[in-house]
């Protein structure tokens, strides 16, 4: 957890309690929760309206279809390669061929 080990944490606890107290903590703890939730439906919210707006603007549609012509310009390219490089083994091949047959 964050690079910190049991002892590390231990110690930790125990700074914590010697400056605030017993009494303390648990309000610490509940106001810490409490910022944490908020931060987390603060992202939310501003998730949704991101998302909103994209719908809104028909963005959506727009990167799907770009996505789907990357990964169908993906395998072309990969077919149209991998030809390529069989055709030029084979030509290296049969330029070779008598090469290696007068060594």
């Amino acid at each position: 957890m964050f690079g910190i080990g049991g002892g590390e944490i231990f110690f930790i606890l125990l700074v914590v309690l010697m400056l605030f107290g017993s009494d303390k903590i648990p309000e610490i703890a509940r106001t810490l929760g409490k910022l944490m939730a908020q931060l987390k439906n603060a992202t939310n919210d501003i998730k949704s309206e991101i998302q909103k707006s994209v719908e809104d603007n028909g963005l959506d549609a727009s990167i799907k279809d770009i996505t789907s012509e990357i990964s169908a310009a993906k395998e072309n390219f990969s077919v149209n390669a991998t030809k390529t490089i069989t055709k030029i083994k084979e030509d290296i091949d049969e330029a070779t061929g008598p090469i290696k047959r007068q060594f």
